[in-house]
């Protein structure tokens, strides 16, 4: 084992512990709807755009909310593991696909309609205040980002708790930048 990936493997435990107790407390659907509001405040200037959100799992705050309201006026998109070591793909997603489950425990469109996503939400496990995210490991987002952003503008927003904040992230050449974080408190942009 490297010392970055000790490093990063300590941070996201870190990270995953404050995650986890902010998703625990009596506050958290306050905070979601908060977290929200703000997310359509970024987005509300990106109306029309193919926008690649994400199915919320375990103690990851969620944007269901926002991407139900978005639905109206733009197309969202999910995100799709084909395999380890690809980009994730996106299939299209309204309030009322029928989604099915998918590699990794995350539930999928049942019916896949592939899309490029030009507004990316991100999940993350930490983030910095230099618009560095740290995610599970897999890769899938840097990757995606990195294709997508070769491609044309990709606006990459990264969705968290607030608890999720850290200092001084273990990052790698190849990890993407995010260009806002969206938490409950606060919209940092970079």
């Amino acid at each position: 084992m490297t010392d970055l990936t000790a490093l990063k493997s300590a941070a996201r435990e870190a990270a995953f512990e404050r995650r986890g107790a902010t998703h625990r407390a009596d506050d958290a659907p306050l905070r979601n709807a908060t977290a929200n509001a703000k997310l359509m405040e970024i987005l509300a200037t990106h109306s029309g755009k193919v926008i690649g959100a994400y199915m919320p799992m375990r103690s990851e705050i969620d944007p269901l909310p926002a991407m139900a309201d978005l639905a109206a006026s733009s197309k969202i998109a999910v995100p799709v593991i084909e395999a380890n070591g690809q980009p994730l793909k996106f299939a299209l997603w309204t309030p009322d696909t029928t989604m099915t489950m998918g590699t990794f425990g995350a539930r999928i469109p049942a019916d896949c309609q592939w899309v490029e996503p030009e507004v990316l939400i991100a999940p993350l496990v930490a983030f910095d205040r230099a618009g560095g995210r740290l995610g599970y490991g897999g890769g899938f987002y840097d990757r995606t980002l990195e294709g997508l952003r070769a491609k044309r503008p990709t606006l990459a927003i990264g969705f968290a708790w607030a608890a999720q904040e850290a200092e001084n992230l273990p990052l790698e050449a190849t990890d993407q930048p995010l260009d806002y974080i969206v938490t409950e408190r606060e919209v940092i942009t970079f």
